[in-house]
């Protein structure tokens, strides 16, 4: 964080923020409108009958890879771009210093566009593919079994269970989800560094060999502190919106 902004400012914080920000309702949307149509199709029941009649362990499984598998191929574009975005370690502009290479988020997917293929505002989805789907399984197990433990029979649980629930949730898809997020951005970035790998298991054992195991857990402590917040207003929000509605 110091040399962070040392070297780019209180600006440096905030690289690659635009494209999440825009991309953000349209992924959640897909993510639970998935998840929950998917636990329809599954159970026969809807949102506010399943704290009556709980479903499995496996169908909310299930319906959450669903939800992670297809939520991947909208996210990738977007992450990719925010992604190098983030990863740009320009100083703050000074007279006479070079400009950055991407100005922007739209300048950076049209560069992608043109030295990269359209193929290349894919890559690493595969890997984030294989983050998201078994992930988001575990994701939502976790929020609804804390939920059941701490809710009466046939109650909604209350805002204070949901905020719990949701940021333990979050802490636990990110521990689960570190080690392929680690590959998936190092494989983002392979084209912006001249340097292709020929898969999620090229990368990982080239990783593994140059910088140990310890590599596939970079991050995993911001990754948790930000988890718990986000997400337990994220099912927060998830909830009353459907209370509301129905």
């Amino acid at each position: 964080m110091v040399k962070t902004y040392r070297h780019e400012s209180l600006l440096g914080f905030f690289k690659g923020m635009s494209f999440p920000i825009a991309s953000i309702a349209v992924v959640n949307s897909v993510l639970f409108g998935i998840y929950s149509n998917t636990l329809l199709a599954l159970t026969a029941t809807s949102h506010q009958e399943r704290r009556a009649q709980p479903p499995s362990y496996t169908h909310i499984f299930i319906a959450g890879c669903t939800g992670g598998f297809l939520q991947a191929y909208f996210l990738a574009p977007f992450d990719l771009i925010k992604v190098r975005l983030q990863n740009q370690t320009e100083p703050r502009a000074k007279p006479g210093s070079p400009p950055p290479r991407y100005r922007g988020p739209v300048h950076c997917a049209a560069s992608i566009f043109q030295e990269e293929g359209p193929r290349g505002l894919f890559r690493g989805a595969w890997a984030l593919t294989l983050r998201d789907t078994p992930t988001m399984g575990i994701y939502f197990i976790t929020y609804e079994c804390l939920c059941h433990q701490s809710t009466p029979e046939g109650q909604n649980p209350s805002s204070a269970t949901v905020l719990v629930a949701g940021g333990f949730a979050g802490i636990t898809s990110w521990v689960t989800a570190t080690p392929l997020d680690v590959i998936k951005s190092r494989m983002q970035m392979a084209g912006l560094n001249q340097r292709a790998h020929r898969g999620v298991l090229d990368c990982i054992v080239s990783s593994a060999r140059q910088e140990g195991l310890g590599v596939f857990f970079r991050g995993l402590t911001i990754n948790s502190a930000r988890a718990f917040p986000v997400n337990a207003v994220t099912f927060l929000s998830y909830e009353y919106l459907l209370h509301l509605w129905q």
